[in-house]
């Protein structure tokens, strides 16, 4: 990413493949469990792809593509928030439940 042209379309398409990626990774993390999940993955790829495509964006200036991915941001960390305080929390139920 550091040396990609960001005028280029070969450059868009690899910062779109990054950001594809997180489905791949769903995907399969569904098939072997059988049923529908959201590996953690899913949200740290979110997060990156989304981050380098609002870059892109805003390089640019495409207010579409900018408001797209700046609430796609909000929700990619809010979730990430969410399963950091469950985490936190269920951790502390163990700690208590043992003592």
């Amino acid at each position: 990413i550091r040396n990609c042209d960001w005028s280029s379309d070969v450059c868009s398409s690899d910062l779109q493949a990054i950001f594809t990626s997180r489905m791949l990774v769903q995907w399969w993390a569904s098939e072997q469990a059988g049923r529908s999940v959201v590996p953690l993955s899913f949200w740290w790829l979110s997060v990156i792809g989304g981050a380098v495509l609002l870059l892109y964006a805003l390089y640019r200036r495409d207010p579409v593509i900018i408001s797209g991915q700046a609430l796609g941001l909000i929700v990619y960390v809010r979730n990430l928030y969410l399963i950091f305080a469950e985490r936190s929390r269920s951790d502390g139920d163990d700690g208590a439940a043992t003592k």
